[in-house]
């Protein structure tokens, strides 16, 4: 029987390689707890009075963010804990993913909040995929814009101060290359841990789950007998993150730990960015009123056009 390094009592069931550690059940889920743990202290993520939105999808990310947090919570009387669900309209699959969130919301006893494609913009997410099958953009590339405004808006309505996402390490080494890929470097530094609180109306993200990486994560929820959903998104396929996905999983098997070598490294480019001073100002869009880098925000720009494709 090989033994837990951690504990040294207990059988190993998890082999982690760029570590080389061989954990047991218990010592593997407190280890991710600890990680979730020095994350939040080592950025500075959250105060002990905070009312903290989890955004709560109905995968395994978010629910284990939820219930690490909802354990973590119960040390900070002062604080408080909502979820927050967004529906984009994907039929057949959101609807079994919010089944799930509510669930896993009423056993964690975390109230939540439901928004909207529909209520917010008029669209569900599958009225937009027909309604533009036949330009170069993906179902995913509106979604993404979309999401995080209505993410915004249902944290602003649970009087969030902060806004708790789950992206852990791979969507973060992810973005980061994506970023790369486009031509566009400098959004690199507003892609971190810990977005700075630079406009009202913009509710400060942070994102605990930073440096977990997504197969932890997802053994975590197993181990933790956490019910998520498993089907992946109908529209997924067709992203060139799943590229970028593929590529970096192939790359840490055959060298344990380099997502968290690029992880690293984008922190250090982050911070030579943030020396040079080099900024991005926002103002207020002169649509809807919320922040944005030009005068009219992406979420208007997408509706004009989807209003303009219809008429």
């Amino acid at each position: 029987m090989i033994i837990c390094t951690l504990c040294r009592r207990r059988e190993a069931f998890f082999f982690r390689a760029y570590s080389g550690e061989r954990l047991c059940r218990r010592c593997f889920c407190l280890s991710i707890e600890r990680k979730v743990k020095t994350a939040i202290s080592k950025y500075g993520m959250f105060e002990p009075d905070d009312r903290i939105a989890v955004a709560v999808s109905g995968g395994k990310d978010s629910l284990s963010l939820l219930h690490i947090l909802s354990k973590i919570e119960k040390s900070f009387p002062k604080a408080t804990l909502t979820a927050v669900i967004v529906d984009e309209g994907i039929k057949g699959y959101r609807d079994e993913a919010m089944k799930i969130a509510k669930k896993n919301c009423e056993k964690s006893d975390v109230g939540h909040i439901i928004v909207s494609f529909k209520e917010l913009y008029g669209y569900a997410l599958d009225e937009i995929a027909e309604m533009t099958e036949d330009t170069k953009l993906t179902p995913c590339s509106y979604c993404g814009v979309l999401r995080r405004r209505a993410i915004n808006t249902a944290a602003k309505l649970a009087g969030a101060s902060k806004v708790a996402t789950a992206h852990n390490l791979d969507d973060e080494t992810q973005t980061a290359l994506l970023n790369i890929i486009h031509g566009d470097p400098i959004r690199i530094l507003r892609v971190k841990p810990m977005l700075d609180p630079i406009q009202p109306g913009l509710v400060q993200r942070v994102k605990p789950l930073c440096e977990v990486p997504e197969r932890e994560v997802a053994l975590y929820a197993y181990v933790k007998k956490i019910a998520f959903q498993i089907l992946p998104c109908p529209y997924s396929g067709s992203a060139l993150r799943n590229d970028v996905r593929g590529i970096l999983n192939r790359l840490e098997e055959k060298h344990p730990g380099m997502k968290y070598t690029i992880h690293r490294s984008m922190e250090k480019i982050r911070s030579l960015l943030e020396q040079s001073k080099l900024k991005t100002a926002l103002s207020d869009c002169e649509k809807c009123g919320e922040p944005t880098v030009g005068k009219i925000c992406q979420t208007c720009q997408i509706l004009e056009a989807l209003k303009r494709g219809r008429t």
